[in-house]
């Protein structure tokens, strides 16, 4: 009897053990982000801060934190709004004045994180315009109403110079007119702007020597009420992507990119670049501050918007 009363005591500590366990696996189940296994549709330009979300797919950081994303590259900002406006994408890089002037529309869009960008001014090869002061009375091709614009008013204002505004919003119709010398200038980013400069076009500026920083990765106010844990997983394969780039030749990934629309003279620009890409960071209030006073000088908001009513950046990692 008293062997019977061991077993049964011992069995009886195993099945407890046993349920503890479950109960514990069960609580570790729950406390885990709940990702929905539908895919964040994302509109991207073949522009430098489209690279760390087409490595993230291409390496499979993506699949990595079991979250899909449908990437759709967009050859003009007002191709990838129009999609946005017709409810085709569930994020985008874009910019303050993108979301701001949304939101005035009716379309609800949060800025989720700022993205690694550099834009340079650049006159034509023959244009004769070498500094910036020379710029001004001359025209400057930007698509009017987006970050382009910013940067070209606070260069202009930093330096006391007027210009005229020439809209071509096509990307590589914007490139062969200053090169063919039918422009005087343009504001591009990389790398189009180091292939300019490498085909004769001069560069005046630059937004980092202005420090002007204002483009965003943006998700629909829907996507982040209900799929926050997704755009989470996102951020997390976004940045293992900047670490891959931080650490890997150019040559190793660059060819990629031709997939997405970008020029082949990217792999170039990859290879000189000196500084390392930043991971997913926030978009500071200062500089809202001061995009969302030049989106209403411009009229395209007829109100205020506070900072914290179009930003959250609680999916980003610590």
């Amino acid at each position: 009897m008293k062997k019977l009363g061991m077993l049964l005591m011992t069995v009886a500590i195993g099945l407890a053990a046993c349920s503890n366990g479950n109960e514990s696996s069960q609580a570790t189940q729950t406390s885990e982000p709940d990702l929905t296994n539908e895919p964040l549709r994302f509109g991207t330009l073949p522009a430098e801060s489209a690279i760390p979300i087409i490595l993230a797919e291409e390496n499979g950081y993506f699949d990595k934190e079991n979250v899909e994303v449908d990437i759709t590259s967009f050859s003009s900002p007002n191709d990838r709004n129009a999609a946005a406006q017709s409810g085709e994408l569930d994020g985008m890089i874009g910019d303050v004045m993108t979301a701001l002037s949304f939101k005035e529309g009716g379309i609800d869009l949060t800025i989720t994180s700022d993205i690694n960008e550099e834009f340079k001014l650049l006159s034509s090869p023959d244009s004769g315009i070498t500094d910036i002061k020379q710029l001004d009375g001359k025209d400057v091709s930007l698509i009017p109403k987006l970050l382009l614009e910013y940067i070209m008013d606070e260069i202009a204002a930093k330096n006391n110079i007027a210009y005229e505004v020439v809209s071509i919003p096509s990307i590589p119709a914007r490139y062969e007119a200053l090169l063919e010398n039918q422009i005087d200038s343009v504001i591009f980013t990389e790398p189009q702007a180091t292939a300019l400069q490498l085909n004769g076009a001069h560069v005046l500026a630059s937004s980092s020597e202005y420090g002007i920083k204002g483009g965003t990765i943006l998700f629909s106010d829907d996507s982040v009420a209900e799929r926050s844990s997704d755009i989470a997983a996102f951020y997390r394969a976004y940045n293992q992507a900047v670490d891959y780039m931080n650490t890997t030749d150019a040559a190793e990934y660059s060819t990629v990119l031709t997939e997405y629309n970008f020029p082949e003279t990217m792999g170039d620009y990859l290879k000189n670049k000196k500084e390392d890409y930043s991971k997913a960071t926030i978009v500071t209030e200062e500089q809202y501050e001061s995009i969302e006073q030049w989106t209403k000088e411009k009229e395209m908001i007829s109100k205020d918007y506070m900072y914290e009513e179009l930003t959250d950046f609680s999916m980003l990692e610590d």
